[in-house]
């Protein structure tokens, strides 16, 4: 089938819906992730109910991105780059839900820990959700401006929020030696800690498919830090 105006315009719209869709998605798991660690140091439940509740849109929205892009695909048949964008956008929809998720697990922490728990190291934390909270605003600008300069940029922020993570994690270790009460709300805040780090984990993992998108090439491979979980 020859390619005409009419055609190319209308896979531009069918584009552009579905970068709106991603955009949509990315805002959701922003502000969760946010609402997430407010609720957690207001140690404030309904406001993590509210969190966990509107988990369910995020699901909704990748359901949506997923019909839109078979749709794309079927009807379009597009090639070479628009291809690789239609593909980028559907695989980043299942990453962000993810990043989601991670925000609605550490809501749920808000209702595990005990009201008069000794809370101090929590501190350190808001701090590493504000930089993780930016890695998926960068890169999903990045995805929408098929900008793979600032995808390259959010690979790299990933290194702080690894390095937020192993010091928290031994501030928490040595707080639960210290203080044998607070392990158990030491140990929700240290899996709180383990939830940011994966989302910075998908936000790299984003930033790859969205320069892979741009260029055609892959990105370099960032080498991490290491997990003192791990050994």
């Amino acid at each position: 089938m020859p390619t005409t105006g009419h055609t190319i315009k209308a896979f531009d719209q069918d584009l552009d819906r579905l970068r709106a869709s991603i955009a949509e998605m990315g805002g959701l798991a922003e502000a969760a992730i946010a609402g997430a660690m407010r609720a957690l140091i207001d140690r404030d439940v309904n406001a993590a109910n509210a969190v966990i509740e509107n988990d369910a849109r995020l699901d909704a929205l990748e359901a949506e991105v997923e019909r839109q892009a078979v749709q794309v695909i079927a009807l379009r048949a597009p090639m070479a780059n628009d291809l690789r964008e239609v593909v980028a956008a559907l695989k980043i929809a299942g990453v962000v839900e993810r990043m989601g998720d991670y925000a609605k697990n550490i809501a749920k922490r808000v209702h595990a820990i005990e009201p008069g728990a000794d809370l101090q190291p929590l501190s350190l934390l808001p701090e590493m959700a504000r930089i993780t909270g930016d890695m998926v605003r960068m890169v999903l600008e990045a995805f929408i401006r098929r900008d793979p300069e600032q995808a390259t940029q959010v690979s790299e922020r990933d290194r702080a929020v690894d390095d937020f993570y192993n010091s928290i994690f031994r501030t928490l270790l040595t707080f639960m030696m210290e203080r044998p009460q607070s392990i158990t709300a030491a140990t929700h805040l240290l899996f709180v800690a383990k939830n940011l780090e994966r989302i910075g984990d998908h936000a790299t993992n984003v930033a790859e498919m969205v320069y892979f998108a741009a260029t055609g090439t892959h990105l370099a491979e960032r080498e991490k830090g290491g997990d003192p979980a791990r050994g």
